[in-house]
C-alpha cells in the first residue's frame, strides 16, 4: 500500500469538508471535492479519481439524507422514481462518454447553465414554497424523466448533478427549494451508492485517502443540511445560484481552452 503525504489527505479531507457543507445545500460538492484529488494526487489514473470521491462523499450524502428526511415531508415514492431514472441512465451515460468526448457537450451545457442562473434571479418567488403541478402517476413519470436526464448528465458530464436535480424538482414539479433539495439528496444516493458499486468491485478506490475524506464529507453534510433546514428555501436558492455561477465559470474555462 502506498504511502501518501499526510499534508495532502488533510488537504483533500478539508475539501471533502467544503463539499458536504456545500453539496448537502443543494448540490454541487462535486466542484470542490473532484479538482482538489485531480490537484493533489494527479498521478492517479481518472477511476481512481472518481472512485475516490464517490466514496467519500456518498457516506455524506446519506448523512444529508438523514437530517432531511428527520425534518422535511418527503414525497418517497417521488424520490424512489427519480432515484430508479437516475441509477439506470447514469450508468448509460458513463458508457457513451467513452465513446463520445464530453468537450461537444459542454458548450451546449454553458448556455443551459446561463439560461437556468437568468430564470432563477427574475423568478424571485421561484421555490419558496410547493406549488405543485402534477399529481399522481404523471408525477411519477415526470419524476422519473427529471431522474433520467440528470442521471444521464451525471454519467456523461458529472460537476453539478444536485444542483440540476434540484432546478428541475422547483421549476418543472413545482417544490420549493427546501423540498427539492432533501428529495434530490434521496435520489443522490440510490444513483451514487449503484455507481459506487462498479468503482469499489474494480479497485480503484484509494481507501487510505477516502476514508478520511469520508469522515470530514459527513461532517460538512450534516452542518450543511441543518443550516438549509434551520434558514429555509431563501438561503437555499441564493447558494443555489452561487453553484450555477461557478459551474459557469468551470464550463467557460473548458470551452475556452478547448478552442485554444
Amino acid at each position: 500500500m502506498p504511502n501518501f503525504p499526510l499534508i495532502d489527505i488533510a488537504l483533500a479531507s478539508l475539501a471533502a469538508f467544503i463539499a458536504g457543507f456545500v453539496d448537502a445545500i443543494v448540490g454541487g460538492g462535486g466542484l470542490v471535492q473532484v479538482p482538489a484529488l485531480f490537484i493533489l494526487f494527479p498521478h492517479f489514473p481518472v477511476p481512481a479519481v472518481i472512485g475516490t470521491n464517490r466514496f467519500a462523499s456518498v457516506m455524506g450524502t446519506s448523512v444529508a439524507a438523514v437530517q432531511y428526511a428527520r425534518n422535511v415531508d418527503i414525497p418517497w415514492r417521488v424520490a424512489l422514481s427519480a432515484g430508479v431514472g437516475a441509477a439506470v441512465m447514469s450508468f448509460l451515460g458513463a458508457k457513451l462518454s467513452s465513446l463520445l468526448p464530453a468537450q461537444i457537450l459542454k458548450p451546449i451545457i454553458l448556455v443551459l447553465m446561463a439560461c437556468i442562473a437568468l430564470y432563477t434571479f427574475r423568478r424571485k418567488n421561484l421555490g419558496q414554497e410547493d406549488m405543485m403541478r402534477y399529481a399522481g402517476g404523471v408525477l411519477f413519470g415526470v419524476s422519473f424523466c427529471i431522474g433520467a436526464m440528470t442521471g444521464f448528465y451525471n454519467g456523461f458530464v458529472g460537476p453539478g448533478t444536485g444542483s440540476l436535480l434540484v432546478f428541475g424538482f422547483v421549476s418543472i414539479i413545482g417544490y420549493s427549494f427546501l423540498h427539492a433539495s432533501a428529495v434530490s439528496k434521496m435520489v443522490n444516493v440510490i444513483a451514487d451508492a449503484a455507481s459506487l458499486l462498479f468503482f469499489i468491485s474494480g479497485g480503484f478506490v484509494r481507501y487510505e485517502i477516502a476514508l478520511p475524506m469520508m469522515v470530514c464529507n459527513m461532517a460538512g453534510s450534516f452542518l450543511g443540511s441543518n443550516m438549509a433546514i434551520l434558514r429555509g428555501s431563501s438561503f437555499v436558492r441564493v447558494v443555489f445560484l452561487g453553484i450555477v455561477a461557478a459551474l459557469m465559470l468551470r464550463f467557460g474555462y473548458d470551452v475556452f481552452k478547448a478552442l485554444l
